[in-house]
């Protein structure tokens, strides 16, 4: 290998390392969003189209809002919004350090710097009352 090569397989690496952000390299676009219900075994729809059992968890994007829906039969369905906010934090003091506004940038268009709240999401479930039940059978 010449040196001519050398310098620019070498000046291509850093290039990827200067021009991406922290966050995006540490953490990454997506995580593991993990859902948790007493009782287990209740059927879990995000509005993204994913499905599940709990306990379960999911690989979502980070930026992703997520309205979740939780199922079982004998108890009271469960409907609620988790939200995707900015995780502050290592990824953003990164940023300030050696990526300056490109990598704080990539970040913030990647969704790097955000989290699911709450996550995990755990979901006591209420039974149903005796006139509920009752409507049910009907």
């Amino acid at each position: 290998m010449n040196k001519t090569s050398v310098f620019g397989a070498l000046l291509i690496a850093s290039s990827a390392f200067l021009f991406s952000g922290c966050a995006t390299i540490t953490r990454g676009s997506s995580e593991a969003f993990v859902i948790e219900s007493d009782p287990p075994g209740a059927d879990v729809e995000l509005s993204n189209g994913m499905k599940g059992k709990t306990p379960t968890s999911f690989k979502v994007k980070r930026s992703d809002n997520l309205y979740v829906k939780i199922r079982k039969d004998g108890y009271e369905p469960v409907e609620t919004m988790v939200t995707s906010t900015t995780n502050g934090g290592a990824a953003l003091a990164g940023n300030l350090i050696f990526g300056g506004l490109i990598g704080a940038a990539v970040d913030a268009g990647t969704g790097s710097t955000k989290t699911h709240k709450p996550n995990p999401l755990s979901v006591k479930l209420a039974p149903l009352s005796n006139a509920s039940t009752a409507e049910l059978k009907k």
